[in-house]
């Protein structure tokens, strides 16, 4: 194994210190031991009050010494414990502390680890701080998987100085069940603005033809698509968030903050007119012609890929490929298999000759910001829409109507789906009919992708929470195979054994 060089690090002062403490915090995760070394007032307790503060998301969260408690937890945004080992008179008094009980579950800070005489096991980091009146230095070494994730929050430390933001204060925000993270980041006399942390991907493994999936479901492995796609919509009067600064190589953007309101209420339940807004947002969206591709800077155009029949097909075989397997506890047979394509393939046949637009393609509630002070469009921000292609215009219909993390009842569905239909009627000439066939089946398509998708991240990325939307997706996916267009769907499932009935 190549050994890691340590990283080395200046600070004129101790805001340096507060400042490398944010970083820290942006990477560390449940499981990190993080050993704190230096004299008396070198500043290992500033640097673990700075951590501390930010996983709390509070500068003025009271973080006393640890000397005398010697351990001091903290239910922070990861739970974390606060060692101080300077009074233990022996290793042996380790065990008693319960630390390596709690380290499966939680970040653990230790400051005077050398009195443990390796009691504690190898360190994810040591962060070394020397230096003289208000300056220091710190010298971090680690393994290999926690010195990148460092590697990359100080990458991105650097991206908002270069973009005019030194010393700002990052805060988390939120992550989804991709690779990206968000975090907020702020500067007194300034609105707040939001990093994006969007590494690029890797293809993975070929599947199909000498293509990973991501290539087949056309799933942006860079920035660069959200900044296009983002630009092409502001172009045309849709709220997309303004770019203050990317970086398209490394995978970071500044961008504005459209707020923080969405389109449930307090206690997650929808707001009728918020989800009325969506629908009357993707009508005109749906009105507009849109090209076949956008620029995200200057000589760098993203060709906006078609939502072709790999794509669609690729994307209901997640349904045979993880979901099968654990609801019924055996895979799919070839028989079976062919036959699930051959169905799909029947229905998809039937979206060749209905209306194609620019499909967002997760237009539902955590990706909708609320601006009720806005008119027309400008009520609903867009913040999720990298993977947008050129497919049926119904897909993020359904995606809104048939929210895969709320509940939406039947009556609430309907009312969002004729906010729509109303909507594009107003416009002129629409085919009613047509449109709401090609619903029901991209419905039926994406919740048959979301039933895979949500047993894959638990079974392969270990996130079982999402296994609790389950018998949501199985309720939609009864409605809209109760629709004609998708007869054969409904038949070949029946004999499959997917439970489609609400539990």
């Amino acid at each position: 194994m190549d050994e890691v060089v340590p990283i080395r690090l200046h600070g004129a002062d101790e805001k340096a210190t507060v400042l490398l403490g944010e970083d820290l915090a942006a990477m560390l995760r449940p499981g990190d031991l993080v050993f704190l070394e230096g004299d008396l007032g070198a500043g290992k307790s500033t640097l673990a009050r700075a951590i501390i503060r930010n996983l709390a998301d509070d500068e003025g969260h009271e973080v006393p010494s640890p000397t005398f408690t010697i351990v001091q937890p903290y239910e922070t945004r990861h739970p974390l414990l606060h060692v101080d080992l300077y009074r233990i008179a022996a290793p042996e008094e380790i065990d008693e502390l319960g630390i390596g009980e709690a380290l499966s579950s939680s970040i653990v800070l230790v400051e005077w680890a050398e009195r443990a005489d390796g009691a504690l096991g190898e360190p994810s980091l040591t962060v070394a701080i020397t230096g003289e009146g208000d300056a220091r230095d710190f010298e971090i070494s680690g393994q290999p998987e926690p010195m990148t994730r460092l590697a990359r929050s100080l990458a991105a430390r650097a991206f908002l100085d270069q973009a005019g933001w030194p010393a700002a204060r990052r805060s988390h925000l939120t992550g989804d069940a991709s690779a990206r993270a968000y975090e907020t980041v702020q500067l007194p006399g300034r609105p707040v603005r939001i990093l994006m942390n969007a590494p690029r991907q890797p293809d993975g493994p070929p599947i199909r033809d000498g293509k990973p999936y991501s290539r087949i479901a056309y799933l942006a492995e860079s920035v660069t698509p959200f900044v296009a796609i983002d630009r092409l919509l502001r172009a045309h009067g849709f709220c997309a968030p303004e770019i203050d600064a990317a970086d398209l190589d490394d995978g970071f953007l500044l961008i504005e903050h459209l707020g923080s309101h969405g389109v449930l209420d307090a206690d997650g339940q929808p707001i009728v007119e918020r989800y009325q807004a969506a629908a009357e947002v993707l009508a005109a969206m749906h009105a507009e012609s849109w090209p076949a591709s956008a620029e995200a800077e200057p000589g760098i155009v993203h060709a906006i890929p078609p939502f072709d029949r790999p794509a669609l097909h690729i994307e209901t075989e997640l349904l045979i490929d993880w979901y099968l397997p654990f609801a019924r506890g055996r895979p799919a047979d070839e028989a079976e298999r062919a036959a699930f394509g051959e169905a799909w393939g029947s229905v998809f046949d039937l979206l060749d000759t209905g209306e194609k637009s620019l499909v967002l393609r997760d237009h539902h509630s955590p990706n909708l910001i609320w601006r009720g002070e806005r008119t027309g469009t400008g009520r609903i921000g867009l913040i999720d829409f990298q993977d947008a292609l050129i497919g049926p215009s119904a897909y993020d219909v359904a995606s809104l109507a048939q929210d895969a993390r709320v509940d939406l009842s039947p009556d609430l569905e309907a009312n969002i789906v004729q906010s729509y239909v109303s909507a594009r009627q107003a416009q002129g000439e629409f085919d009613a009919e047509a449109f709401r066939r090609d619903y029901a089946i991209m419905a039926a398509q994406r919740a048959t992708k979301i039933l895979g998708i949500f047993v894959r991240l638990k079974e392969r990325d270990g996130k079982p929470g999402y296994i609790r939307h389950l018998p949501r997706l199985h309720g939609y996916l009864s409605r809209s195979l109760a629709h004609p267009a998708l007869a054969p769907i409904a038949e070949l499932y029946a004999r499959l054994g997917v439970p489609v009935e609400a539990e």
